[in-house]
């Protein structure tokens, strides 16, 4: 897989019936290595290993309903009272970040009304914050605490 401008982590990787296959500790599964799943995993050992997020708090592939049709978001990371605080977005690396890709987390955001936003690709990572209805762009990725007072 393609290196990430994220830290470099060791993850349990096996591969069944011809197929790769990463743990994902939020599921407590293993699921298939695609270059998404790469980037999705890195996050999360991010915000775990680095930045103090609960694993038990953070979310992959969470289900929400938008415009009565079943979604899932890549990531959604809930504060100490369990509410949505933060919805990440993970492309390919190979995958050029677009206003599509803002637009999507977007989307998703209708539904949970969460304070901060992600999009990554594992080589570029653009973070929002709300303040006062309007989304700012942060040049970090908030840790833990920050996010859990804000929400």
């Amino acid at each position: 897989m393609k290196r990430l401008n994220l830290p470099t982590y060791s993850f349990n990787i096996k591969s069944e019936n011809g197929r790769r296959l990463i743990f994902d500790p939020c599921r407590s599964k293993f699921v298939l290595l695609t270059p998404e799943e790469w980037v999705r995993q890195h996050i999360v050992l991010y915000l775990s290993n680095e930045l103090n997020y609960p694993l038990g708090l953070i979310a992959t592939e969470m289900a929400i309903a938008l415009n009565s049709r079943l979604r899932r978001c890549d990531i959604v990371v809930h504060d100490r009272r369990g509410a949505p605080a933060m919805i990440v977005e993970c492309k390919s690396p190979v995958v050029t970040l677009s206003q599509s890709s803002f637009d999507q987390v977007n989307q998703y955001n209708w539904a949970l009304g969460v304070p901060f936003l992600i999009v990554s690709n594992g080589i570029q990572h653009f973070c929002m914050e709300r303040k006062e209805n309007t989304f700012f762009f942060r040049k970090s990725f908030p840790d833990f605490d920050y996010l859990d007072s804000q929400s």
